[in-house]
Formats: C-alpha cells, sequence, structure tokens
C-alpha cells in the first residue's frame, strides 16, 4: 500500500468509531426518555398573542440540568423560532420542529442563564422557561434575535406566571443591539 493510502485509513477509522459511538450514545438516549409524555397540541381556541419574539429555540433539558438535553420529539435541535405569549399559556413555533405549548398552569419559573447543552453567550443572554411536561420538569431555552426584545417576553412571561420578579436591567444591552 501507498504511504497515502494508510494515511486516509489511519484518519478515517477512528473517525468512523467516534462518529458510530456518537450515534450509539444517541440512540440509547431516545431509548431512555422514550417514556417521555408527548407534546401537548397547540390548542385551536388560543386567544391573540400578547407578545410575539422572533429567535431561536436553543434547546429543552432536564429541569435544573443544563447539560441533559432531551432528545426526543426533536427537543434537542436547535432550530429558528417565534415565541407567542397568549393568555393560556405560550406558543413556541419552531421551524422544522413540533410548535410546542406549554400551558399556562404548567409554567414553573422564568429566568435567565448564560447557556445550556451547547449554546453558551453573554450573562443572561437566553430566556429559560420552566415548565412540567405531564410528571418531568424540563428546562426550555430561547434566544432572541433583537436584544431589546428580551425584556419585555421576559415580562410577559412573568405575567403569565404570575410573578413580578425581573432579572437585572444590564443583560439587555448588547454592543450591536442584536444577539448572535
Amino acid at each position: 500500500m501507498s504511504k497515502e493510502v494508510l494515511i486516509v485509513i489511519s484518519a478515517g477509522v477512528p473517525m468512523l468509531i467516534i462518529f458510530g459511538l456518537m450515534a450509539w450514545g444517541w440512540r440509547n438516549k431516545l431509548k431512555r426518555q422514550g417514556t417521555l409524555a408527548h407534546l401537548p397540541e397547540v390548542p385551536d381556541d388560543l386567544g391573540e398573542a400578547i407578545i410575539s419574539v422572533p429567535g431561536q429555540y436553543v434547546v429543552t433539558t432536564s429541569a435544573g440540568d443544563w447539560l441533559d438535553r432531551v432528545a426526543v420529539q426533536s427537543l434537542g435541535i436547535r432550530t429558528p423560532a417565534v415565541v407567542h405569549v397568549h393568555p393560556e399559556g405560550v406558543v413556541i413555533e419552531r421551524k422544522g420542529g413540533q410548535n410546542l405549548f406549554i400551558a399556562q398552569d404548567a409554567l414553573t419559573e422564568v429566568d435567565t442563564k448564560a447557556g445550556m447543552a451547547g449554546k453558551f453567550v453573554e450573562k443572561d443572554g437566553l430566556v429559560v422557561i420552566s415548565w412540567q411536561l405531564a410528571d418531568a420538569a424540563v428546562d426550555t431555552g430561547f434566544r432572541t434575535t433583537e436584544a431589546g426584545a428580551k425584556r419585555p417576553l421576559i415580562l410577559a412571561l412573568q405575567e403569565l406566571q404570575g410573578s413580578q420578579a425581573l432579572p437585572p436591567n444590564d443583560s439587555d444591552t448588547h454592543s450591536n443591539g442584536k444577539n448572535n
């Protein structure tokens, strides 16, 4: 065999093994999370949205464990999205994924964080919605496209939840006015 073929084989085989192990791990995670309840359907009779904010759906994780990505129902895949806050709950309209509906009574907390499962930004850059999916407590992260839209979104979510505590105002400013 030529030297070039040996180099390709010595680099290619370990990469194939690594990708195979990653796929195996993801498949096992899907099996472990197979008992997670299905996402609730978005009701047809929702009132008019109080606020709609475009941005990026980051991920849904097990509550309190920002690294434990929920893999089932495409909840672990980052997508462009729009959050709509309605009087009855929150709809996260995900491009390429099933829309999430979080009923008002399922909301447990609204917070900000610097990151979750592979997405890390500036301090308080992500809006994190904690909620109950049947018997499982989960956290869903969202990053607004415009930095100025984060505070109104948090206010609307906290009002829906019935809380008035606000995160510090300094997290709303970015040098270019946009989140990346």
